[in-house]
């Protein structure tokens, strides 16, 4: 019987990965210099098109212990947590340069409270998620259920 291993992202470098975040949105609002963002857009779409988001490669390098002896964090909700922020972060940078730095400042504040609030221990990502694919699987079921030639109405 094959050992299943459960691949993942050691915890310290997935928060820091949300800590470049944090700062990043804080420095671009505070500064309104908005290509700050870039920094952690790239990173994101490196992570999510290539599975090298290069903050985490570099936070790797200080890992003291084997990968293996952390707490693990699961690889595809840290892709769908990286999607929205990458995608959200987009929406902010090009705000601010069509000249809307409201809804850039609107965008950059979803992301800041989703990862500021990931680094205190639950993830908003995670939770919208296990939601989406819950309803999902719970519709799918229904229509099973109702289409099944041995289901009986009373």
């Amino acid at each position: 019987m094959a050992k299943y291993t459960f691949q993942g992202i050691p915890r310290p470098l997935v928060r820091t990965n949300q800590t470049f975040i944090v700062l990043s949105v804080i420095l671009a609002v505070v500064t309104h210099f908005y290509w700050i963002l870039l920094l952690p857009i790239l990173a994101g779409l490196s992570g999510i098109l290539f599975e090298k988001n290069f903050i985490i490669l570099i936070a790797k390098r200080f890992l003291k212990k084997k990968t293996s002896e952390y707490v693990l964090e699961d690889k595809s909700d840290l892709r769908f947590n990286q999607i929205i922020a990458t995608v959200l972060l987009s929406a902010s940078l090009i705000s601010s340069i069509t000249n809307h730095p409201i809804l850039a400042i609107i965008f950059a504040a979803f992301v800041f409270l989703a990862a500021s609030i990931a680094l205190s221990g639950f993830c908003i990502g995670c939770w919208i998620s296990f939601s989406t694919s819950s309803v999902q699987i719970s519709s799918a079921s229904k229509k099973r259920t109702s289409l099944s030639p041995f289901y009986l109405s009373k």
